[in-house]
């Protein structure tokens, strides 16, 4: 797994996703206007993700699950992709916990 923490051309231009071996995206940050405040995010996002209870689990409006990661406030911190099914959004959280702490930044 790795992060990508990304800049753009937006008002708060970074943001960062979670991208598992395979290249697909786990869980995408919100924008933060600092540099400093998304690496705060991923450190958050790997904290929290290891905690069951700071899942929501959620369907989307086109009834695809997805998940986001709260932090000790009820923040979300970091919402998934949808997935196709409940099996395939569980396996993904799996895939988080498991290899989110050891998980390289690349900017």
């Amino acid at each position: 797994m790795t992060i990508n923490l990304r800049k753009s051309d937006a008002a708060e231009p970074f943001t960062f996703v979670f991208v598992n071996a395979e290249g697909k995206t786990i869980v995408k940050s919100e924008n933060y206007a600092q540099k400093a405040s998304a690496k705060n995010g991923i450190e958050s996002v790997k904290k929290n993700c290891q905690i069951d209870e700071r899942y929501e689990l959620k369907e989307s409006s086109n009834g695809k699950p997805f998940f986001n990661i709260k932090s000790t406030n009820g923040q979300i911190v970091g919402t998934s992709a949808l997935f196709a099914d409940e099996t395939e959004r569980s396996a993904a959280i799996a895939e988080l916990k498991a290899d989110s702490a050891d998980a390289e930044v690349t900017e």
